[in-house]
């Protein structure tokens, strides 16, 4: 399989090496595209980085009403092209896991492209390359999978809508004792987000 990004929020520290790294890719002009956000402030100091996921069929591109963004043959995501924005911010407002911002002083949309400058001559992306726990990983599938005692989740509901990404998100097993190894990767069960068990659980709770 082709080499892509994956996610894994147990093993945020919140160190933002993954976005001081972004600045410095050389079409960002200076301007982060990965985000670390906080679950519970609140209750708990736990991270997660959020980077575009690359869906299969983006929202963001199909909403935007002068077909100013754009999808690589490897399936990469880019930024609004800069003739073309319309400043509308409709992929702003679209997005369903909020990726996507408005920079008001370039009057673009800008969001994470896989660092394409970078990934398209065999680098890994900036994020990737200076993640010191591996919350942010680049390989294969069958690279990146065996090492994890999590489960590598690229399908993702909310609400009607279904979605499939490029990127994996890595979430905890049903057990630790759960291995990975030798995983089918075309096992729809393997990527059952958990947003699909969640809706689930609840339909049953409101039939009593």
């Amino acid at each position: 399989m082709k080499e892509t990004m994956f996610v894994d929020p147990q093993r945020c520290i919140g160190c933002r090496s993954c976005v001081a790294a972004c600045r410095e890719c050389s079409t960002h002009k200076g301007f982060s595209m990965i985000f670390v956000d906080y679950f519970d402030r609140a209750e708990t100091t736990a991270t997660m980085p959020t980077i575009c996921m690359h869906c299969v069929e983006p929202t963001c591109a199909l909403v935007c009403p002068a077909d100013a963004i754009k999808m690589t043959e490897d399936g990469i995501v880019m930024t609004a092209l800069k003739p073309r924005c319309l400043d509308c911010r409709n992929c702003v407002n679209a997005c369903p896991f909020g990726v996507p911002k408005y920079n008001s002083q370039m009057h673009l949309q800008m969001k994470c492209d896989m660092c394409f400058d970078r990934t398209s001559e065999g680098l890994k992306p900036m994020c990737a390359s200076v993640c010191p726990t591996g919350a942010l990983s680049f390989g294969t599938y069958e690279q990146i999978v065996p090492l994890r005692r999590t489960k590598p989740v690229n399908v993702h509901v909310f609400g009607n809508q279904r979605v499939e990404t490029k990127v994996y998100l890595m979430l905890p097993t049903d057990s630790d004792e759960v291995s990975v190894e030798g995983v089918d990767a075309a096992d729809p069960a393997i990527h059952e987000s958990w947003i699909d068990t969640q809706a689930e659980e609840t339909d049953k709770s409101n039939q009593f």
